[in-house]
């Protein structure tokens, strides 16, 4: 199994770091622990860790002078500072020096985790905005390649949107749609020129973070407001003042922490866990999602004022396969993309075949599926062109498959036929035979709810 991550300890209590490895093994992080100071940095740099745990007052060495050493050379790695001296005036001197965040001694293992496991999650959506602003050179995000009237049209609403200065954006559709794109996407509209640069754009995962730490991520908490609580600390809210927040798969955030989001939505003020100050806020809020939140607040899930709140301003992503037409514009942007990345030029276009069996195939994993496809081609294959032999057996299989599929009743007559007239009357009939239950029909033609959803509205069958 792939570890959580890697940790760097280095502390000379024997004891603390007996304590400190053997917990975080057992949550299933990769841990190297050491004692002696001398020459640290070498080893440190060859472990490659995501977190180093770094105490303070070492034999014959200042923490905080090496510290200095990791940021001041440049090691990608980040810092937590492990400190018997419980005060403000040391806490400064850590965070100033580049520590990402401080413990004091003696400490409980849960806390450690949990400040391990925010470093961690932090670092994920660092990377994650880092290649965002890679392929956001221009303010029209090369990402969103798509020439359809589908793509136009969400272009064209993100405009407005940014335009308009919206206080906040619900963005749906399947997994893997590019929801958090066109939410940067917006930010860059709204934040033009050299303001882009300096406009935070913060983000939380509502599913992947610990219950125990979303809270405080989200909001703060002043010092002494729960027994970890050592220190105050702003929530994103905060941090994002001026910029923008996403929170991404909302529908999987707790109820009674969607009724406190709502009043900060509302009232555009948060308050610290533990605080009695409302702080205001300026941020634009982007929360995402694949869930169908209608839904959700029907089963009880979801609060209603909370979506209708959401609701106000919102995009609906489609499916790739519902945009079958700008798949070879996607493939051929991520394969010049990836040659970049990987300096690998060898690979020069798509074949004709190849770009057949691309736009066949269905992509249950929409953009991220095929840029996941073409990615790895990138780095296994050397010939000039993706060839079909160069595909995964999923996509060959599907044409195949497809091949093998007959349908008796169905036949082109001599003079034609409009194929979107006949995915037009199979809706009408799918819904007709559902008794207009969408979630029936959508069942019926093999497709997702969401996808049934934006078919009925492109031919207005509302």
């Amino acid at each position: 199994m792939k570890a959580k991550g890697k940790v760097f300890l280095l502390d000379d209590d024997e004891l603390i770091v007996s304590m400190l490895e053997r917990a975080l093994k057992g949550d299933g992080y990769e841990v190297h622990a050491e004692s002696d100071p001398e020459g640290v940095l070498d080893r440190i740099r060859a472990f490659s860790p995501d977190v180093v745990l770094l105490d303070i007052k070492l034999p014959g060495r200042d923490g905080i002078d090496i510290l200095g050493e990791i940021v001041g050379q440049g090691v990608p790695t980040q810092v937590v500072m492990l400190t018997s001296d419980d005060t403000a005036e040391t806490a400064v001197k850590a965070m100033k020096a580049g520590a990402a965040d401080y413990l004091p001694k003696p400490f409980n293992l849960d806390e450690v985790k949990i400040v391990v496991a925010g470093i961690l999650e932090r670092g994920k959506l660092k990377d994650e905005v880092a290649y965002l602003r890679k392929i956001s050179s221009d303010l029209t995000h090369p990402e969103i390649v798509g020439k359809t009237n589908e793509v136009h049209k969400l272009k064209e609403k993100c405009g407005k949107f940014a335009a308009a200065g919206v206080p906040m954006v619900l963005i749906t559709g399947e997994s893997g749609t590019g929801k958090e794109i066109f939410a940067r996407h917006i930010h860059q509209l709204m934040h033009q020129g050299d303001s882009a640069a300096f406009a935070p754009f913060l983000g939380i995962n509502c599913a992947a973070l610990p219950e125990q730490l979303i809270e405080s991520e989200l909001f703060g908490h002043e010092k002494g407001a729960f027994t970890d609580a050592k220190a105050e600390k702003k929530g994103i809210f905060e941090q994002a003042y001026g910029g923008s927040i996403l929170l991404d798969e909302i529908g999987e955030m707790r109820l009674d922490l969607q009724a406190k989001l709502l009043r900060v939505l509302e009232e555009r003020k948060v308050r610290r866990i533990g605080g009695r100050q409302d702080i205001p806020i300026n941020a634009t809020v982007f929360a995402t999602t694949n869930r169908n939140l209608y839904e959700a607040v029907v089963k009880g899930e979801f609060r209603v004022d909370l979506y209708y709140r959401l609701n106000a301003f919102s995009l609906h992503l489609p499916g790739l396969r519902d945009h079958k037409e700008d798949i070879p514009l996607f493939a051929r942007h991520f394969l010049k993309d990836y040659s970049e990345k990987y300096k690998k030029m060898s690979l020069k276009d798509i074949s004709p075949e190849a770009e057949e069996l691309l736009v066949a195939y269905r992509w249950p994993g929409n953009i991220r599926e095929l840029r996941n496809v073409i990615e790895r081609i990138v780095v296994l294959e050397n010939d000039e062109l993706v060839l079909p032999k160069h595909l995964p057996a999923e996509i060959l299989q599907r044409k195949e498959r497809a091949a093998a599929k007959s349908f008796p009743g169905l036949t082109i007559p001599d003079t034609g036929l409009s194929l979107e007239e006949v995915e037009k009357s199979l809706i009408v009939q799918a819904l007709e035979k559902a008794g207009r239950n969408k979630t029936l029909a959508a069942k019926l033609l093999g497709i997702t709810y969401d996808s049934l959803r934006y078919q009925v509205k492109k031919f207005g069958l509302e």
